[in-house]
């Protein structure tokens, strides 16, 4: 019997959902192909971004035949999206392609996020990066409305730099996330990190903002606050509300061989049983960073069968 059907509606899975991010690793194609600026043509960005969406789509396929019902998709879906060279209407023309796997996903009750890289800073002390961060957010924002997504289809964001001052830092986040159009705010959600902004950070910056917090477990172990796992998930629980979904965790363990800050390639699936016993009885949807994606979030599943939280409907 297969694991969504027509009849699906969004919000009909109500258990904790287990997903990866961005790379499907088995099947053969990537949804984030791209190519260099200087190779830049309309007829090459059309090509590429059908061929990134036709692979999304297979992933998504992918995922809802083994169980896997969150996944974050990549930020390379429309090469240069937000950069002055493209001037394609891309949004209109590949519109109906947007809404076929906007209607998977909620077909199938999954969920979707997206994460954009380091450089979209919006408490930069320099303007034109704040100016480009909005600009690479509203493209994200495209996306997920394009799919027609509610606000559950949430974007994660650091914090981003100290410039040698945290409060003031922290005081530009606020100050600028009240100049982003509501479209972008709606969707924010800010993660703790592994150096510069903790869990208590992220917290207060929520007080301020009223945006969600993402809990990243291996950056709370690596930039500690004194709550424990638990204590830390009732305090982001707190952040969300019925708009945004339940709460999304971003689960990993270090990879003992490399760097203390260097995830782990395969997952400890002692660690994430360990895992789940602490958050008990919290629900949330939890993302595994771990390097062979679908693989772990396949044991991750079966590890996790017997977990009242995983087959709650």
């Amino acid at each position: 019997m297969p694991l969504y059907s027509s009849s699906n509606k969004v919000g009909w899975f109500k258990r904790v959902k287990i997903g990866y991010p961005c790379i499907n690793l088995e099947i053969g194609c990537s949804s984030g192909n791209a190519f260099r600026l200087r190779s830049y043509s309309e007829s090459r960005l059309m090509e590429t971004v059908e061929r990134n969406l036709d692979c999304l789509l297979r992933i998504l396929h992918f995922n809802a035949e083994h169980g896997i019902f969150f996944f974050r998709i990549t930020s390379d879906l429309v090469p240069f999206a937000s950069h002055s060279v493209n001037i394609f209407d891309w949004q209109t023309h590949f519109a109906s392609k947007f809404e076929e796997i906007g209607d998977f996903i909620k077909r199938s009750g999954m969920r979707v996020s997206m994460h954009p890289d380091q450089f979209t800073l919006i408490n930069s002390v320099k303007q034109d990066v704040f100016e480009r961060s909005v600009k690479e957010l509203e493209y994200h924002v495209s996306l997920l409305d394009l799919m027609k997504l509610d606000t559950t289809a949430k974007i994660q964001i650091h914090v981003g730099g100290v410039y040698d001052n945290k409060k003031q830092s922290i005081e530009r986040f606020a100050k600028r996330f009240f100049e982003l159009e509501a479209s972008i705010k709606s969707r924010l959600v800010v993660e703790n990190d592994d150096r510069l902004y903790n869990l208590n950070d992220c917290l207060q910056i929520s007080s301020e903002t009223g945006t969600p917090v993402l809990f990243d477990v291996f950056h709370h172990h690596a930039n500690s606050t004194e709550a424990t796992v638990n204590q830390a998930v009732q305090s982001c629980l707190k952040t969300w509300r019925n708009k945004d979904g339940v709460l999304m965790v971003d689960y990993s363990s270090r990879n003992m061989a490399g760097a203390p800050r260097k995830h782990a390639d395969l997952i400890d699936l002692e660690d994430f049983n360990r895992f789940l016993v602490e958050t008990e009885p919290f629900d949330f949807d939890v993302m595994l960073e771990i390097k062979d994606k679908e693989k772990s979030a396949i044991k991750a599943l079966e590890a996790a069968k017997n977990d009242p939280r995983l087959n709650k409907v």
